[in-house]
């Protein structure tokens, strides 16, 4: 369940990252089938955003977040390590900025 949710949030926080339909038309039916907003047509059609950034399916958004690494950097000369942060991309920035959360560099 807690998964569900997480998914739900997340889906919601990332629209405008990925090809969700970001504000759905209500059915006048419930029994009709679901169509898209012009927006998210245009979405769709277009591949990009305005800025030139690629529109992606939520697992692939999910792929892309998981390409940012963390690094263990050990200096010549010392046994002292220092986490380090891959640099991370535009999307990657934007997809915590939409969270509302910095990019962590250690897990807790």
């Amino acid at each position: 369940m807690l998964a569900c949710y997480l998914t739900w949030h997340l889906r919601r926080a990332w629209a405008p990252l990925t090809f969700t339909d970001e504000q759905p038309p209500a059915p006048d039916n419930p029994v009709t089938p679901a169509r898209r907003s012009p927006a998210a047509q245009a979405k769709a059609s277009g591949q990009y955003d305005p800025a030139g950034q690629p529109y992606r399916s939520f697992r692939g958004l999910l792929k892309h977040l998981a390409t940012l690494t963390r690094n263990q950097v050990r200096f010549a000369g010392t046994r002292d390590t220092v986490p380090m942060l891959a640099e991370p991309t535009s999307t990657q920035r934007e997809a915590f900025r939409l969270l509302g959360i910095p990019i962590p560099l250690t897990l807790k």
